[in-house]
């Protein structure tokens, strides 16, 4: 057997003379190509003593690296990789706080330190804020390998200068280096590596060789005895082995996927056989296949030929499985099951469930004239689905009836990631975000086309242009909303009334309808449970609209009765000007 990156890891945490352990760790060594093209990861964080919830923060932190970043595509670079799940868990936390009462003093919010080391192949990688450590051992000395994010006020005082989730961007320290057989690469919190030396690593390493998680704990009991007043956690890795320089360039070689050949049917493709062609776009082709090992059918996406020379729209199709694997929820596309985890990729290309169903553009066309209980729990599936991507941060941005899948049960699922918009991916300049040229122009809500920032209300909004077109096969602003150019032209939005194309339906619903598809994303619902709520359990007030100007209902009639008036009224002042 060849020879591979083989580790030994240990690591321990005491809560110490503090009442919670804000402190929170872990490390993952994976198998199979896992271990070759992303390596072994640890990682460490450290919350703040002055909130109440860091240690929510260090958890979710720790958590969601460790999990998010070997669902990254093996093509990416480390930096890459770590880069995007951090600014991702940043954006989170922070938004964590924002909602929470310490939007106003982010001191007592979701907000912790983080340092990740990753070892792959024949270098070392890191990913740090804060001031958490990452040493490497040497006879004499611990080498700090990270810098401390902390401004110092006096010799007594200090400050952390950055952390995850204290702002809505951050910026992270990356370094890389080469690897050594034998090496000791020490992580520990402050609570731990202000009361420990070289001498106490070599001294607890001699009393346990083969034993790493004694040594952890060993140092960790040592800073304690020595009065250390915070959390103390210690995370040690030492190389057992490292792959020959040759087999460490062949894996970099294999991260240069190539394009995919012209598909056919019954052509065998990665360990699929193709079995026909379901969709194809300027973006990308889908395939229905049969996986050879266990026989399931999956969707195959393939990038197409036009993008070969688009280095950002082949990251971006890249992005699409990332995002699936982010989210587990039963009305949102799952990537296949077991893909990736034990195949080596040849070429680009992304395996997602295949759902035996319709979209719901053809149900629409099916039911051209349903019922408000018809429609009801598809729009609650819809937002269940949606809610899935905002609990991440997430934006969806391309919601339209053939992004949504209804499977043989009546279970409804969102589809196509190629416009998802990640919070914090942006910011941190690591995707281009152009969600007006990426969805479809007629879901999207007015703030993409004028200039204001997207969100949630965005995707209300966009949510209620489906639910009117299920009810009415019509939009309700026609093909007003992309003309908007500026802010100001919000104004000239009329609303086009949903009971002047089905007089059949409850009168209270254009109420409803009307708040959800309000130009100004302030004015809307503030949750997508209220709007599904509201179609389900209308406020007893609506029964009865306030009644419509005339303006809004007949804006022809308004202007005739207008023109009528001031003629009559011309009319009776020139008469009075003769007789007099």
């Amino acid at each position: 057997m060849p020879q591979e990156l083989r580790v030994s890891i240990g690591q321990h945490s005491l809560a110490g003379p503090k009442p919670v352990n804000q402190d929170f760790h872990g490390a993952v060594v994976p198998t199979g190509p896992k271990l070759a093209t992303q390596g072994v990861v640890l990682a460490l964080a450290d919350g703040i003593s002055s909130s109440r919830v860091s240690q929510v923060a260090s958890a979710a932190a720790v958590r969601s690296f460790l999990e998010d970043y070997y669902g990254t595509a093996e093509t990416w670079t480390v930096r890459r990789a770590g880069q995007c799940v951090l600014e991702a868990t940043n954006a989170w936390l922070h938004a964590q706080t924002r909602r929470s009462d310490a939007r106003f003093d982010p001191d007592r919010g979701y907000v912790c330190t983080f340092s990740a080391l990753i070892l792959k192949g024949r270098e070392g990688h890191l990913l740090h804020v804060g001031d958490s450590r990452i040493y490497r051992l040497h006879p004499q000395a611990l080498e700090a390998l990270t810098q401390d994010h902390r401004v110092r006020l006096s010799s007594a005082e200090s400050h952390l200068a950055r952390a995850l989730g204290a702002d809505a961007a951050v910026e992270i320290d990356y370094r890389s280096w080469p690897l050594a057989e034998g090496e000791v690469y020490l992580l520990a919190t402050d609570g731990a590596y202000e009361h420990l030396i070289a001498a106490d690593v070599h001294a607890a390493l001699a009393r346990h060789p083969a034993d790493l998680e004694a040594c952890a704990a060993a140092l960790t009991a040592t800073a304690l005895a020595r009065c250390s007043q915070d959390n103390i956690t210690v995370q040690l890795v030492r190389i057992e082995s490292l792959p020959p320089a040759e087999a460490q360039a062949a894996a970099d070689a294999q991260r240069h996927l190539s394009f995919p050949p012209p598909l056919q049917a019954r052509m065998r493709f990665e360990g699929y056989t193709l079995l026909r062609e379901l969709h194809t776009s300027a973006r990308s082709q889908v395939w229905l296949a049969t996986d050879d090992a266990s026989g399931q059918p999956v969707a195959l996406k393939v990038p197409t030929q036009d993008l070969r020379t688009d280095a950002q729209a082949i990251d971006r199709f890249l992005l699409e499985e990332w995002v699936a694997r982010r989210i587990d929820h039963p009305h949102v596309l799952k990537p296949a099951s077991g893909e990736g985890d034990a195949r080596v990729r040849q070429h680009l290309f992304v395996a997602m469930e295949h759902i035996d169903g319709q979209t719901l553009a053809q149900w629409m066309r099916d039911h051209p004239r349903p019922g408000l209980a018809e429609v009801r729990p598809w729009v609650q599936q819809i937002a269940a689905g949606l809610q899935a991507f905002h609990r991440k941060e997430m934006l969806h941005q391309d919601l339209r009836p053939e992004n949504l899948m209804i499977d043989r049960t009546g279970t409804l699922k969102l589809i196509d990631f190629g416009s998802v918009h990640v919070a914090g991916l942006a910011e941190a300049g690591l995707t281009e975000r152009d969600p007006a040229l990426a969805g479809t122009l007629q879901y999207l809500a007015p703030e993409y086309f004028v200039g204001q920032p997207p969100g949630v209300a965005s995707e209300l909004f966009s949510l209620a242009v489906l639910t009117y077109q299920m009810l009415s096969g019509q939009l309700p602003y026609g093909l007003q909303v992309p003309r908007l150019r500026s802010p100001r032209d919000l104004a000239g939005l009329r609303y086009i009334p949903l009971r002047q194309h089905r007089p059949d339906l409850p009168a209270w619903l254009d109420t409803v309808l009307a708040k959800a598809l309000h130009p100004q994303p302030a004015r809307r619902h503030e949750a997508l449970s209220e709007f599904t709520h509201a179609l389900a359990a209308p406020d007893p007030r609506w029964a009865e609209p306030a009644r419509v100007p005339l303006i809004e209902r007949h804006p022809v009639r308004f202007w005739q009765t207008v023109s009528a008036v001031l003629g009559l009224t011309l009319l009776g002042v020139s008469a009075a000007w003769i007789l007099r």
